[in-house]
């Protein structure tokens, strides 16, 4: 059962007694869907950096308004991905958010995407698509953490765990194994046990992945340690996936 958990942030996070501007900018985008009657939450990766002091690349953000609501009062976005609920949106000072509305996903026939999407109004219900409990953190405009799933505390941990079965979260996308061992080398997250066993059962179904989708994924590893990378794709035997950075 997924549990609501308001954290307060210190101080400790705020830089040289003022705010980065990145989250100045988003406050200011979250006033204008708050006086359109809508919610705005920063999300998943963007909340992780925040949390561990890491700068901030593009913003990630949720809204229970759809795309052609946003489309009334922030006609100068990208709409071109509107239909599966995904905006762009780059502000006057050049800070670019991605801007997705609320979902539920079901069904995963070509093992990578969704069959169905359906817009929701519920964080609790959102979150259960996401992938990883780190991954999975929201943050609103008083920036204030919204937990579900225990996220803050696998963080503090160094802990890599699946929201939900990893079983399931692997069966509906293999890509998800790569992504599991680049976030552990990235951020030095042990992977939980269950993940880890998930993982090994199920690592043949990487081969029904287009080989390039995997290269692209790979190509994301931050790390220049090749020695831990090798060491943690030859432990689940497909260190011959490596030859793309090797």
């Amino acid at each position: 059962m997924f549990q609501e958990h308001l954290i307060f942030l210190s101080l400790y996070n705020i830089y040289n007694d003022y705010m980065d501007e990145k989250l100045i900018e988003f406050q200011t985008l979250n006033k204008l869907f708050q006086d359109n009657g809508f919610s705005l939450y920063m999300v998943g990766g963007t909340v992780r950096d925040y949390l561990l002091g890491l700068p901030l690349d593009d913003m990630d953000v949720v809204t229970d308004a759809k795309p052609e609501e946003i489309q009334k009062f922030l006609p100068d976005a990208s709409y071109v991905f509107a239909r599966f609920g995904s905006v762009s949106y780059k502000t006057e000072k050049k800070v670019k958010f991605d801007i997705t509305t609320l979902r539920e996903e079901k069904g995963y026939e070509d093992a990578r995407h969704p069959d169905k999407i359906h817009f929701v109004k519920d964080l609790s219900v959102d979150v259960k698509r996401r992938d990883f409990t780190v991954n999975a953190l929201y943050m609103n405009d008083k920036l204030e953490v919204i937990d579900y799933v225990d996220g803050q505390k696998d963080l503090n941990n160094r802990t890599l765990r699946m929201v939900g079965s990893p079983v399931i979260r692997i069966k509906e996308d293999p890509l998800r194994i790569i992504r599991a061992l680049r976030f552990s080398i990235d951020y030095k997250l042990s992977i939980d046990s269950k993940l880890d066993k998930a993982i090994r059962n199920n690592i043949s179904l990487l081969d029904k992945l287009n080989i390039e989708k995997i290269h692209q994924d790979i190509k994301k590893i931050k790390s220049k340690d090749l020695t831990l990378i090798n060491k943690l794709f030859k432990e689940y035997n497909i260190q011959h996936l490596l030859d793309v950075i090797n």
